[in-house]
C-alpha cells in the first residue's frame, strides 16, 4: 500500500476551531432573570400593561388627576397675574382725579375685572338712589350708606367665589391622591403575592416586577400629589391678597362716597 494514503487514513481530521458565543444583549426596559432568560417589561408603559386591571384603574385615576391639575395650575397663575394687571390700571385710573360718574360711564357697562365690578355695582345703586331723590334725610342717607357697602360686599364675594373656582380639586388631589396610590400598591402586592403562591416560585427575578408595578402606583399618587399641594398653597396665598386689595378698595371707595354724600346735603 502506498504510505502517503495509509497516512491520510489512519492520521485524525482536524478539529475546527471553536467559535466565541457572543451573550444577548437584554432588551431595553426588561429585566432578566438568573439563568439568562427574559423576564417582564419593567418599563413605565410595561409595568402599567402588566399591572392588575384594579391597578390600572388606580393609575389611570392619577393621571388624569394629575393633568387636570396642571391644567388648573396654568390657568389660575396666568388669570391672577392678569387680574393684577387689570387691577392695577383701574386703580391708576380711579386715583389720577377723573370723574367718578366718567369713569362709570367708562367701564361700569360691561367691567371687565374685579375692581371694576365692586366700583360699578357701588355706583349703580349711587345713581339709583339720587335719580329718584331718596337721599333727603339723615335716615335716608345712612340706608343708603348701607346698601352701597352691602352690594360691595356681595359683588366682593361673587368674584372671590369666580377666582377660587376649581381650587377644590388641588386641595383634594393633594390629599387623597397619595392613599389612593397606596391602595393601588397594597393591592398590587396582594397580586403579586397570589402569583408566587400560585407558581411556587420565590426567586427575585419573579417577585420583583410584580411589586415594581405595584410601587408604581404610589410614584404616580405622589407625583399627583405634591405638586397640588405646593400650587394650593401659593395660589391660595395670592387669591386672599387679591381678596384683601378688593376688600381695601371697597373700604375705601364706600369712605368717598359717604363723604360726598355728606357734602351734597
Amino acid at each position: 500500500m502506498d504510505p502517503v494514503i495509509f497516512l491520510a487514513q489512519v492520521a485524525p481530521a482536524p478539529t475546527p476551531a471553536p467559535v466565541p458565543s457572543v451573550p444577548l444583549a437584554p432588551v431595553p426596559g426588561t429585566a432578566t432573570t438568573a439563568f439568562g432568560g427574559q423576564a417582564l417589561d419593567v418599563s413605565f408603559v410595561g409595568m402599567f400593561i402588566h399591572a392588575h386591571i384594579v391597578v390600572q384603574i388606580v393609575m389611570v385615576m392619577l393621571l388624569l388627576a394629575s393633568i387636570w391639575c396642571w391644567a388648573i395650575i396654568f390657568e389660575k397663575t396666568l388669570r391672577l397675574r392678569a387680574l393684577r394687571k387689570k387691577a392695577d390700571n383701574f386703580e391708576n385710573t380711579f386715583w389720577s382725579g377723573v370723574s367718578l360718574d366718567d369713569l362709570y360711564d367708562r367701564v361700569g357697562t360691561k367691567p371687565n375685572d374685579p375692581l371694576a365690578s365692586v366700583f360699578a355695582s357701588a355706583m349703580r345703586e349711587w345713581r339709583r338712589t339720587l335719580s329718584k331723590g331718596l337721599a333727603q334725610s339723615a335716615a335716608t342717607r345712612a340706608n343708603l350708606r348701607a346698601r352701597i357697602e352691602q352690594v360691595m360686599t356681595v359683588t366682593v364675594q361673587r368674584e372671590m367665589e369666580a377666582i377660587e373656582k376649581r381650587m377644590t380639586f388641588l386641595a383634594s388631589t393633594g390629599a387623597a391622591a397619595p392613599f389612593v396610590g397606596l391602595f393601588g400598591t397594597v393591592w398590587g402586592i396582594m397580586t403579586a403575592f397570589q402569583g408566587i403562591a400560585i407558581s411556587k416560585n420565590t426567586s427575585l427575578a419573579v417577585v420583583a416586577p410584580g411589586i415594581a408595578e405595584a410601587l408604581f402606583a404610589t410614584a404616580l399618587g405622589l407625583v399627583a400629589a405634591i405638586p397640588a399641594v405646593l400650587a394650593y398653597n401659593k395660589i391660595s396665598s395670592d387669591i386672599g391678597r387679591f381678596g384683601q386689595r378688593l376688600e381695601n378698595f371697597a373700604v375705601e371707595f364706600g369712605t368717598i362716597l359717604s363723604r360726598q354724600l355728606e357734602e351734597s346735603t
